[in-house]
């Protein structure tokens, strides 16, 4: 079965995550076949616009930490090596993922994404390379490894938000729901969750009425504009960042922390400021 379905429909293409099980969260898969689908519908003229969406319950609840954070062999992956840790090595394995998550982003089609449930940490890198993201009114985005263990590669936040409003995003690694990320400017439309389905589709057909070369070219034009303040440097750093998170005191300590309590525990902590990463300890309440 694959993590990523591509399917066209008239003129809309349209690329689903497919781990429904686990929230859609990213493994080493689902970054590929993310970035195949994407070449799918930019190779076919007959495609105007694509709509990026996630089975189930979530659009993508980030990585898989199961995988990643939780397994004390490493799950076979590499996101925390043996001490002395090799910084490049990390960099070529996570700005493969940010590549292949900015597939979305250097889409000749435009992209909506539709957001329902959570689109958070690694699931907010991808949705934030979408061109417009309408946001059920009750999902929840964020990227909470900013708190220990995260950097987000594809580093959007400032871009969509600004420096102060990206910074309280980043310092306190908080979820907001649809209606704040509207007013923040984060997304382009929160919607009662009734009514997502709809809009998403209506937004797309009018788009899709639009000749191909003519989305192209005001796609380029506005991308370049981003792409001009530093995109591609801004993304080098963050990428790197986060492998020094991963690898840090702080970061060694949650990768020990999810290995003994499980992940969600983990999460649960670091989220809810309940354990101090650099003692290593509960945080005493005052």
């Amino acid at each position: 079965m694959p993590k990523v379905i591509y399917e066209k429909d008239g003129r809309i293409g349209r690329i689903t995550l497919n781990r429904p099980e686990v929230m859609n969260a990213i493994d080493n898969d689902v970054p590929v076949e993310l970035a195949d689908c994407v070449a799918r519908a930019n190779a076919d003229w007959g495609v105007h616009v694509i709509v990026l969406s996630g089975a189930g319950e979530a659009f993508c609840a980030g990585y898989d930490l199961a995988y990643y954070a939780e397994a004390s062999d490493g799950g076979g992956n590499n996101v925390t090596q043996e001490m002395p840790w090799d910084p490049m090595k990390d960099y070529a394995f996570m700005m493969r993922n940010t590549e292949l998550f900015m597939s979305v982003w250097r889409s000749h089609r435009p992209v909506i994404c539709k957001v329902h449930g959570y689109a958070v940490a690694g699931g907010s890198d991808i949705a934030l390379c979408a061109d417009m993201i309408l946001m059920s009114a009750d999902a929840l985005i964020g990227y909470m490894p900013t708190r220990v263990w995260g950097c987000p590669t594809t580093a959007m936040w400032v871009y969509r938000l600004g420096p102060e409003r990206a910074k309280r995003m980043l310092f306190t690694g908080d979820k907001i729901t649809g209606i704040e990320a509207e007013r923040l400017g984060l997304v382009l439309k929160a919607v009662p969750p009734e009514t997502l389905d709809a809009q998403v589709e209506a937004l797309a057909e009018r788009m899709a009425t639009v000749p191909v070369n003519q989305l192209m070219m005001q796609k380029l034009v506005i991308n370049q504009a981003i792409e001009a303040m530093g995109l591609k440097n801004t993304q080098l750093l963050a990428t790197v960042f986060d492998g020094i998170t991963r690898h840090s005191p702080e970061g060694l300590n949650f990768k020990k922390r999810a290995e003994t309590v499980g992940w969600k525990q983990a999460v649960r902590e670091r989220d809810n400021a309940t354990w101090d990463w650099t003692d290593n300890r509960p945080i005493n309440p005052r």
